[in-house]
């Protein structure tokens, strides 16, 4: 099977919705399918969105097979030119475990780099994205804000792109502005 990477299309905007909502009611609920769909449509609304950094792989028929956003970020209110938040990634289901999300991320780091992008932020298992280079935020004083409720504080995550690039960030992460989170 042909894969390709690509940032966003018109013509992909709403299939791309349709396989987050999916894989998130598959892999958990409903409602959280709901809720996952609509956070990727507030940033896409929102000032914090990146067309380039939106990123789908296709199959041979073109039908999205992966997906994964980074969207600027800010911590505190500072760093929002050199810091991302990937969320979310999605796999088509029956196809997850074929290094689908590590090609479409790899392929994403290296753009966000090109960007001028210094560190990237997740929330997530750990070992979904240690081998993707991520660490635990708070090892580089970075932590969850007191409104972020982390089933363990290994699951929130941070990539540097450049080195010592966390020597400067730092602070407690927040996701007030996301109305979706709320």
């Amino acid at each position: 099977m042909k894969r390709t990477i690509k940032s966003m299309e018109n013509q992909y905007l709403i299939p791309s919705l349709d396989l987050v909502e999916d894989v998130f009611t598959q892999s958990d609920n409903a409602e959280e399918g709901k809720m996952v769909r609509q956070l990727v449509e507030e940033i896409r609304a929102k000032k914090y969105y990146i067309p380039d950094l939106e990123l789908i792989m296709t199959d041979d028929n073109n039908d999205i097979i992966g997906y994964a956003m980074f969207s600027r970020f800010h911590i505190e209110g500072k760093y929002e030119d050199e810091l991302l938040i990937l969320t979310p990634v999605a796999v088509k289901t029956e196809l997850q475990r074929q290094h689908i999300s590590k090609e479409i991320l790899e392929y994403g780091f290296t753009k966000a780099k090109e960007l001028g992008f210094k560190a990237i932020l997740v929330e997530g298992n750990s070992k979904n994205y240690n081998p993707r280079g991520f660490q635990s935020s708070y090892k580089f004083d970075i932590n969850a804000g007191p409104n972020i409720k982390l089933p363990h504080q290994d699951c929130l995550m941070i990539k540097e792109l450049e080195n010592g690039a966390l020597d400067k960030i730092n602070g407690f992460v927040d996701y007030s502005f996301y109305e979706t989170l709320q």
